[in-house]
């Protein structure tokens, strides 16, 4: 039985989510499919993070057990052959410890949030950024994101189905920078609560268009209720960007 860790890219528009579903396809299933048809095996992939509906990843972070012997260019070419013509690509796999888990071992995920800004609607990025139409003060978002960094508790920014045992988090870093048309939301933290960046990001967009100012988002984060949320930007612009693990 080897333990593989596998690094994976996909466009979340046409999943439920990364988890299995019982109504619809999901990237995990798609997978866990793909090394069935491969090996004869009924094997489980374990992410670092549960992406929603919609949500992308560049490299997500997961684990599988397999008894059948395999390379790991040929588990690596395999899959990506099974999954076509899903959106999924597996980008590498390589043998890890037993003890290695790609959720548990994980000490700190990255997430990106793309805002197109511009008055002309995406073509190439349809479905990939979330398109802003009306002019954004970037340095006033900037301003708002500085009062959510540190150790808080993110009640307010905290889906109502999020299962995480406790509402305070560390958010180590929530960078805003632009590049051309395109605002972007680099985000670092531990472990992030559902819902958490893109609440974070939906009440930040309204400080940028002016309806909230900076000071808004800390009376936000103060309330401690989710009724206090201006709301949750669309899922289209998220990306899981990577998951960090002890010695890099």
């Amino acid at each position: 039985m080897t333990r593989w860790r596998l690094t994976i890219e996909y466009d979340g528009g046409p999943f439920l989510g990364w988890q299995r579903q019982g109504q619809g396809p999901s990237v995990q299933q798609t997978l866990e499919e793909a090394i069935h048809r491969m090996t004869g095996e009924r094997a489980a992939v374990h992410s670092a993070g549960r992406t929603d509906a919609g949500v992308h990843a560049l490299a997500m972070s997961a684990h599988v057990e397999i008894e059948k012997s395999l390379t790991e260019h040929r588990l690596r070419e395999g899959v990506n052959a099974l999954v076509r013509p899903h959106p999924i690509a597996l980008l590498s796999a390589e043998p890890v410890p037993d003890g290695w888990h790609a959720r548990f071992s994980c000490i700190g995920r990255r997430y990106l949030y793309r805002i197109l800004n511009r008055t002309a609607p995406p073509a190439l990025g349809r479905g990939r950024v979330w398109h802003i139409g009306a002019h954004i003060d970037v340095a006033a978002m900037a301003q708002g994101a500085k009062l959510l960094v540190g150790s808080h508790d993110f009640t307010t920014f905290r889906s109502a189905h999020c299962q995480s045992e406790s509402p305070v988090k560390t958010l180590d870093r929530l960078d805003i920078s632009t590049k051309g048309d395109e605002i972007r939301i680099a985000a670092a933290a531990r472990s992030f609560l559902h819902h958490q960046v893109r609440s974070m990001v939906g009440c930040l967009a309204l400080v940028g268009r002016g309806q909230w100012g900076p000071e808004d988002i800390k009376s936000a984060l103060d309330a401690r209720d989710r009724a206090a949320l201006g709301f949750n930007a669309p899922p289209d612009g998220l990306y899981f960007v990577k998951a960090v693990y002890p010695g890099g």
